[in-house]
């Protein structure tokens, strides 16, 4: 008998939420291109416009600001793009699509240590930027969950008048979108809060004129990013996002509830085990931890074996077990930072598959044969 799987990974991709699955089916029968102007087309138009609307009202922005992209990666590409000889501030600990500095020489890309908790070193981050310069900030790190200060970074970075880009990847529907008012550009990716995979959007706030294009061609987007708008996904997107914010209030609570039982139950299992960034404030949904002398590509391996799907930190380095950045900037020594395992839960998590992963790792852990021998 197949034994139901369980999967904690949102952080990597959240399951497809049925309002989002609802609204691409009906949206794939828009027969028109977008850009068509017959009636076919503005149908299919409409259908963007309006899902355009409803990211505009969930930022407080108007829709005039709204890019929509193939995702996160795509819009830190296009987002980050130097102004003159401006240099650009990355904290230590941000994903990979923000790291490489895309359009920035390497020389003007500048790295930011952060605490042992995860936190940017606001110190240095005050010394790094001048005037005009790009400071990219996450508002909640992939791996460990830990929430950076936002609002004390965007004062301090209005203050030295430069200009803030936030990655809000993680963010859609576990945190408050308040928390990202005062940067004056954000981008999301659809699929971490339950939408399709392979859409997003770029937000602009108060960056004056928008980068140039980084998709060029037809001048979709108003010219901002160019190719035919993947209609079906982009409803998709709107769906999900309005899901996502009727349901956050309750799924912050739920997810913090399953943190809370997960993190008990793990120091009774594996007392030694260290949780990553655990005095700092955190994604409720989001647990990274590591039991010495368990490498994580073993763990991740047993726990597959046992129908339960967690990850070893981000999901974009092409399927890849390796020794996690974040960690290492944390302070955290090579064997521990080997070792993460991160459990993310969502809006389908069930109290049974939090127990269903804690038995799985009793089991991996030896635990479970030491006390009943005894």
């Amino acid at each position: 008998m197949n034994v139901e799987r369980v999967y904690l990974d949102y952080n990597a991709t959240a399951p497809l939420r049925p309002e989002a699955r609802e609204a691409m089916i009906d949206a794939l029968d828009f027969v028109g291109n977008p850009s068509s102007i017959h009636g076919e087309g503005r149908a299919a138009r409409a259908a963007v416009e309006r899902a355009r609307e409803t990211v505009a009202r969930a930022f407080g922005v108007k829709a005039s600001a709204v890019t929509f992209t193939s995702g996160g990666t795509e819009a830190a590409n296009w987002l980050l793009h130097p102004r003159g000889d401006a240099a650009l501030a990355v904290s230590a600990v941000e994903h990979p699509c923000v790291l490489k500095g895309h359009r920035f020489p390497a020389g003007s890309v500048r790295g930011l240590p952060v605490t042992a908790e995860g936190r940017l070193d606001l110190g240095a981050l005050e010394e790094a930027v001048a005037p005009g310069a790009v400071v990219a900030v996450q508002a909640a790190n992939n791996e460990t969950g830990v929430l950076q200060p936002l609002r004390e970074i965007a004062q301090l970075v209005r203050e030295k008048g430069a200009t803030l880009v936030c990655d809000a990847v993680q963010a859609v529907g576990r945190m408050h979108l308040s928390e990202l008012e005062q940067s004056d550009a954000v981008f999301f990716s659809a699929h971490k809060f339950g939408g399709p995979k392979g859409v997003g959007a770029a937000i602009l706030r108060g960056c004056g004129e928008p980068p140039p294009a980084f998709v060029k061609g037809g001048g979709q987007e108003r010219r901002l990013r160019s190719g035919t708008e993947n209609v079906a996904a982009i409803a998709g997107l709107a769906a999900a996002l309005e899901a996502a914010l009727r349901d956050q209030e309750m799924l912050i609570a739920k997810c913090a509830a399953f943190r809370s039982k997960l993190e008990q139950r793990l120091q009774d299992i594996a007392p030694e085990a260290v949780i990553f960034g655990e005095g700092a404030g955190r994604l409720a949904n989001t647990t990274c931890f590591a039991v010495p002398g368990k490498r994580a590509d073993v763990m991740l391996m047993a726990l597959d074996l046992e129908g339960v799907a967690v990850s070893s930190g981000s999901a974009c380095s092409s399927g890849k077990v390796e020794r996690s950045h974040v960690l290492t900037a944390m302070g955290a020594g090579e064997n521990l930072a080997a070792g993460a395992i991160r459990v993310s839960t969502g809006w389908a998590t069930r109290d049974e598959d939090i127990e269903r992963f804690l038995a799985a790792l009793d089991k991996i852990c030896g635990r479970r044969e030491t006390r009943s021998a005894a």
